[in-house]
């Protein structure tokens, strides 16, 4: 292989670049003679803290920018979070890769506390997520959710200030911060079911860069690739909504998938949940039947209220 230099868009966040340097050298294990350099990039995600996702455009908000930079050329791929990766891409662009999953559960960080269900009546919990937000309160009607946004490092401190009694922060990027000692309980899916992608990592490319296609393919994964397709196909039939109230996590046992999705009000309410099983190879098919499922029990009109407000 000739010499090449492969540019990284990545967001500029500590996590961000922890995602984007293990892409990096992945690829020069792979590619001795690559030269990776990363384009570190501020989304408007980013810089808008004070507002709900949800109130502003969604998590599409941290990955715009980074397309911006592979459509014009300051960037050859760009490297996210799959649960904040939105169902379409713009023309010429592809979702390339899928890395192997970390964790995907969510994790409960406290202070004073050790567990959901330890905390005492009008306790406050922070989390900027509606899926989060819905479940908790599905689960402890009795706490205070309020919303908190910032990077890990943020959102930590205002816990460690006093603001929130506890938190709740998704388990692969504590994992990957190296700061899992602050984790009291890791939520199991029964009691807070991951959000679409969650704890997947995915790469961004030109769809019609053969060159670059050819280079990081190798660091695909296909159990989290059918995984990824199951749950975003959930998300593609109940409006695209990475910044709705709902999840899906599809789990794999050799030729086998469970396919679970939810659909929440966000004050807890009502909370639909679904499962489907059958053979991997019919992922997308198994989680269409899924979302009209959820959709025949009332999804399509708790998700209209939130679409049209």
């Amino acid at each position: 292989m000739k010499r090449k230099t492969l540019k990284i868009a990545t967001r500029s966040s500590p996590l961000a670049m922890w995602q984007a340097e293990h892409v990096q050298q992945e690829l020069l294990a792979l590619h001795p003679d690559l030269e990776v350099e990363l384009v570190g990039i501020k989304t408007r995600g980013d810089k808008i803290l004070d507002t709900p996702l949800y109130e502003v455009g969604g998590k599409g908000l941290f990955i715009k920018e980074l397309e911006h930079a592979l459509l014009d050329g300051r960037a050859d791929i760009a490297v996210h979070s799959m649960k904040d990766v939105t169902v379409d891409f713009p023309a010429g662009l592809t979702l390339s890769v899928i890395m192997r999953r970390e964790d995907p559960r969510d994790a409960f960080i406290s202070n004073h506390y050790q567990s959901l269900d330890d905390l005492p009546e009008s306790a406050c919990v922070g989390t900027a997520s509606l899926r989060r937000q819905c479940q908790v309160r599905a689960a402890r009607p009795d706490l205070v959710v309020k919303t908190l946004r910032g990077n890990v490092g943020t959102r930590l401190r205002k816990l460690d200030e006093g603001s929130f009694d506890a938190i709740i922060l998704a388990a692969a990027g504590v994992k990957r911060l190296q700061i899992e000692d602050r984790v009291k309980q890791y939520l199991s899916r029964e009691v807070m079911l991951p959000a679409i992608g969650q704890g997947a990592m995915g790469i961004e490319s030109r769809s019609d860069d053969g060159d670059i296609l050819e280079l990081i393919q190798p660091l695909n994964d296909e159990t989290t690739a059918i995984q990824l397709i199951a749950e975003r196909t959930v998300s593609r039939q109940l409006y695209g909504g990475c910044h709705l109230p709902i999840a899906a996590y599809a789990e794999i046992d050799g030729d086998t998938i469970m396919v679970s999705g939810l659909v929440g009000r966000v004050d807890g309410s009502t909370i639909l949940i679904e499962t489907i099983s059958g053979k991997r190879e019919e992922a997308e098919a198994l989680a269409l039947q899924l979302s009209q499922r959820l959709l025949d029990k009332g999804a399509d009109e708790i998700l209209r209220e939130l679409v049209d407000e």
